[in-house]
């Protein structure tokens, strides 16, 4: 009797404990916004809070992914432990075999069935945020076009297309005499192609979609531009609460741009060929101002951890300004216009790149010379 009663306590603190823990865990999962950085971190595991509505949705799905893991895996340790400390017997003291479940086929159902519905609520919610993550609004939905330009090992940023508060700044920014020059570079002349043996042939001749290495068309040169250096961090100012789409190529290799509080990343593959579908994502808004660095994910060469850049998120109001100010005065840097409205002129989200490394290649991206350390 005295044992029966000390192993049905043993049960209750166990169960307690276990419905304390879990309601500990399901407690960590809330959305709460809070200044302190250490419990931002612990409630998202880790994950940056987020400045898009897509970012949010990506982290509250992968911590209620951990929250789940963890309350299975508490759960199994449960069982494994009740086992341990409850069944450490081989025999009762009538000398029996305690008694087995073994075909117990509604257990057995059960534990098939359950893990089942868990994949599937997964799945669930997976697409869910997929979708939201990856939908594309129509071209008019859109306010901020920006055309970005990986290459080894710093990245250009053009402005395609600029609406804001209902004004349309600039409607098409492709700057046609760069894309010109860009796609005939691809072609070879008649004397060249008769020089390579090449007479009957395409113009362009090339072994990339009939297209020569030197053709840079596809990577869509705009007017209005910001492109980094060895000794200068690119900013790239965007509105906030404006529907913003990322159109993304390579000039070389394989990079991946990456924006840690996005929490969503994306490569930049190198495309050859004015026609070719470059890759694209939107972001319904910026929810909030400030300073974001943004790095490239993918070994892309030796400098592959200096090429960073940084977002600069300001009101729509600061946004025009800046708009306003570049196409007033093409010729002043991106630093000037940043100073026009009142923000730092460079970057300051990440520390600037190590001068001395060379950006010489041959029109087949190969490095010339290199230097530094």
């Amino acid at each position: 009797m005295v044992e029966q009663r000390a192993g049905r306590r043993r049960t209750r603190r166990a169960t307690l404990a276990m419905s304390l823990a879990t309601l500990g865990l399901l407690l960590s999962g809330c959305s709460l916004q809070t200044d302190n950085k250490w419990w931002n971190q612990t409630i998202n595991f880790g994950f940056p809070t987020g400045i898009t509505p897509e970012g949010t949705a990506i982290r509250e799905f992968w911590t209620g992914t951990a929250i789940t893991s963890l309350i299975v895996g508490f759960f199994v340790w449960g069982l494994i432990f009740w086992t341990m400390a409850f069944h450490r017997k081989k025999k009762n003291d009538n000398g029996e075999f305690p008694r087995q479940t073994a075909y117990n086929v509604p257990l057995e159902l059960i534990y098939t069935a359950v893990p089942f519905v868990i994949i599937s609520v997964l799945f669930y919610f997976t697409v869910i945020t997929q979708n939201k993550v990856l939908d594309l609004k129509p071209e008019d939905e859109v306010d901020v076009r920006v055309d970005v330009t990986a290459f080894q090992w710093n990245w250009k940023f053009g402005y395609n297309k600029v609406q804001v508060n209902d004004r349309m700044y600039i409607e098409d920014g492709t700057n046609e005499e760069a894309t010109r020059q860009a796609e005939e570079a691809g072609v070879l002349s008649d004397e060249e192609r008769a020089a390579r043996g090449q007479e009957g042939k395409p113009a362009a001749g090339g072994p990339i979609h009939g297209r020569l290495a030197e053709d840079k068309s596809y990577l869509h040169y705009n007017t209005m531009e910001t492109v980094g250096t060895s000794e200068e961090v690119p900013v790239l100012v965007l509105p906030t609460n404006s529907r913003i789409e990322f159109r993304l190529a390579s000039a070389d290799v394989i990079h991946s741009f990456w924006i840690p509080e996005f929490i969503f990343k994306r490569d930049v593959m190198p495309q050859p060929g004015r026609n070719q579908q470059l890759s694209m994502f939107q972001i319904e808004e910026i929810e909030r101002e400030g300073a974001f660095v943004g790095r490239c994910a993918e070994m892309c060469g030796v400098y592959h951890a200096m090429m960073n850049f940084e977002l600069r998120a300001v009101s729509p109001e600061d946004f025009e300004r800046y708009i306003q100010f570049r196409q007033d005065n093409p010729t002043a840097s991106n630093a000037e216009a940043l100073q026009e409205i009142g923000q730092a002129p460079y970057a300051t989200s990440t520390s600037p790149f190590k001068t001395g490394r060379s950006d010489t290649r041959d029109q087949n991206n190969i490095i010339e010379t290199a230097s530094g350390n």
